[in-house]
């Protein structure tokens, strides 16, 4: 039986999210994909000098160079191993003003922490805390790299972005919440995307497009 990298993080705390949040941050079963729909009210930044750094980092699927309100989008969550370990990979489409957008992370467990590495090919990795509050889960990075090739690169802290993520359950709407927020030292606030989304387990149909994008990844 494998162990979902939330959980594997989260230990005994991960019983203290929200049932809901649960099924979600919990192992998908093999032959499954676990797929979500709904909006976000914002998504990028308003700081344009940052766009040329984004673009960059958009070829790659990471973030993009824009500042849009209600972005409809869509979450991919399946089950893979990387580097023998259980992790999850997920793609989120972001359907921005002319043309849509996919944003690509394989998310696993290292030394009880969370680490996630983003894009195809992989441009950044980042180190998470995480926590359960009031039901709520929240990461935090505290340490972020640049990955270059084979070459992987520490952001000296002092100048290193912070990512804190926040998913909760909402039972008014009965949607996810999730928040994700990205400052810079000096500087403050220079990405985010936020919004609600409804999820659910269902069975995996196109494994063969998935193999496909894992065998790009590695390349």
């Amino acid at each position: 039986m494998t162990t979902s990298p939330y959980r594997a993080a989260l230990g005994t705390a991960f019983d203290d999210l929200h049932p809901r949040l649960q099924a979600y941050f919990d192992d998908i079963p093999a032959g499954a994909v676990g797929r979500g729909s709904g909006a976000f009210d914002r998504v990028g930044t308003p700081r344009r000098w940052l766009w040329p750094v984004l673009a960059v980092l958009a070829q790659a699927h990471v973030m993009f160079p824009v500042w849009e309100r209600s972005v409809p989008f869509t979450v991919e969550n399946r089950p893979v191993v990387v580097d023998g370990a259980p992790a999850v990979a997920a793609i989120r489409t972001f359907h921005l003003r002319g043309r849509p957008a996919a944003m690509i992370d394989e998310i696993r467990v290292e030394d009880d922490a969370l680490v996630d590495r983003l894009g195809v090919p992989a441009r950044v990795e980042a180190r998470f805390s995480a926590r359960v509050r009031d039901g709520g889960l929240r990461l935090r990075s505290n340490a972020v790299w640049l990955l270059v090739g084979r070459a992987r690169v520490r952001i000296p802290r002092v100048i290193a972005p912070v990512v804190v993520l926040t998913e909760r359950w909402d039972e008014q709407t009965e949607r996810q919440l999730v928040s994700i927020a990205v400052a810079a030292p000096g500087i403050g606030r220079i990405y985010q995307y936020s919004g609600r989304f409804r999820y659910e387990i269902t069975e995996q149909h196109d494994a063969g497009q998935h193999d496909a994008e894992q065998g790009e990844r590695s390349k």
